[in-house]
């Protein structure tokens, strides 16, 4: 049974993996897996004045509060919205990343950022690599973004770009998957306002998760992490009760585990829409922040809400930190929660693979909370006929199979937190020995 219709990595990718293991656990296929190659993963992150001055500026200057505005055009564009917005002549100005040396030959790459858009204005993340041949490919679009869509006064279709393919490699969605490999990349964002206005749009944050790993088919079980009996007191919502509500924003049920999870950590941290945006929501359905999260981290090229960036975006647009990463083992995921950070993670099963699920799926998201003194996670899974029925236990070893294999997302996780809050040693772009 399909829960969800967020997007999953085919076997066919490479993908990151724990590695980690411990003798006699009875994990499956873990004698198989003892000697895999470790895997490679690694996150670079922009994110302050002194970051964005590395780059190259066009029209852009620092906010003062760590961001990067739009300060004066550096030129004039036009967009075509193919979802209806008709075309449109904007300004825009332009932030450059220095080269990022990977270390490794990436094989996929996962583009997060944070912004202000406010009405008259959006913006477009770009990805240009040198691969392992030795050649510089073309700037690949990771993503067009605005907080709003046009039914609220935004100015596009917030969209993934199909159709970019070539013998370098092509975007799947929101995933730079590779024919060959990359050694290193940068990142381009590209700032839009709409001509006269005083719209100051601003970069907040902007990074790339690069990662080369081996075909995995199980993944053994990883040793206990210090967070076993951390439980956070994180919301529950369900995705099920909203079965069938808005059905341009792919109707709820199965459709809404990533907004719905997403909703569940902004909540968690104590911000989320006000009541006059949700004013649209019909009153008669309840939590409503998670209609409104649907509605924006809807993708109109992929016709759903979980492209992974969109949703760490969404948060972003209530202040918080956010990035999408892949985590290598259930151990680096307790250092979170142990952190006081819940983590949304995206896996796919069948429903003999994850006991007390209850159901099968090829791909879903659902939240971290904690662990049991055992050692199992805990789980806030929106695939529940109730908020009630929400929290979940599920064992450790089939957890992080279902999670890290390559059939999965191999790893993927949704990494949402505020400004000052420490992230725990050994994250991507927090721990030179990462």
């Amino acid at each position: 049974m399909v829960r969800s219709r967020v997007r999953v990595s085919t076997v066919s990718l490479l993908v990151a993996a724990g590695l980690m293991t411990t003798a006699g656990t009875g994990a499956p296929g873990a004698e198989a897996e003892k000697s895999a190659p470790q895997s490679s993963v690694v996150y670079h992150e922009w994110s302050s004045d002194a970051d964005f001055a590395a780059g190259v500026s066009e029209g852009v200057q620092p906010s003062g509060t760590g961001a990067l505005a739009f300060a004066a055009p550096a030129g004039t564009a036009s967009y075509t919205d193919p979802y209806g917005g008709g075309t449109k002549t904007w300004d825009y100005a332009r932030w450059t990343s220095p080269e990022v040396s990977v270390g490794f030959g990436a094989t996929q790459l996962v583009a997060s950022w944070t912004a202000d858009t406010p009405h008259g204005s959006w913006l477009q993340v770009e990805m240009r690599g040198h691969t392992g041949a030795g050649a510089d490919t073309k700037w690949y679009v990771m993503g067009r973004w605005a907080a709003d869509d046009p039914g609220e006064g935004g100015d596009i279709h917030r969209t993934s770009v199909p159709g970019q393919g070539d013998a370098d490699g092509d975007v799947d969605i929101d995933t730079f998957v590779a024919q060959g490999s990359l050694t290193s990349y940068r990142l381009r964002v590209t700032l839009y306002r709409l001509p006269g206005t005083e719209a100051r749009p601003a970069l907040r944050s902007v990074g790339a998760m690069a990662s080369l790993v081996p075909d995995r088919k199980t993944v053994p079980v990883s040793p206990l992490g210090g967070a076993e009996g951390i439980e956070l007191n994180v919301p529950a919502y369900s995705q099920e009760i909203h079965k069938g509500q808005y059905p341009e924003y792919n109707g709820g049920g199965e459709a809404w585990c990533s907004p719905t999870s997403t909703s569940m950590v902004v909540s968690y941290w104590n911000t989320g829409p006000s009541q006059q945006d949700m004013a649209w929501v019909d009153p008669s359905y309840a939590d409503p922040q998670v209609d409104y999260a649907a509605r924006n981290t809807y993708d109109h090229n992929y016709g759903g809400t979980g492209n992974w960036p969109f949703n760490p975006a969404y948060a972003g647009r209530f202040g918080l930190n956010g990035f999408i990463t892949r985590l290598r083992s259930v151990t680096e995921l307790e250092q979170f929660i142990k952190a006081g950070i819940p983590v949304v993670t995206s896996q796919s099963f069948k429903a003999s693979e994850l006991p007390g699920a209850g159901y099968g799926t090829n791909g879903h998201l659902f939240v971290v909370v904690g662990f049991t003194q055992s050692g199992d996670p805990i789980v806030n899974d929106p695939a529940s006929p109730s908020d009630a029925e929400v929290r979940r236990v599920y064992p450790r070893a089939d957890f992080e199979n279902v999670w890290q294999r390559s059939s999965s997302s191999g790893g993927v996780a949704y990494i949402m937190y505020p400004p000052g809050h420490a992230l725990p040693p050994g994250v991507p772009g927090t721990d030179p020995n990462w």
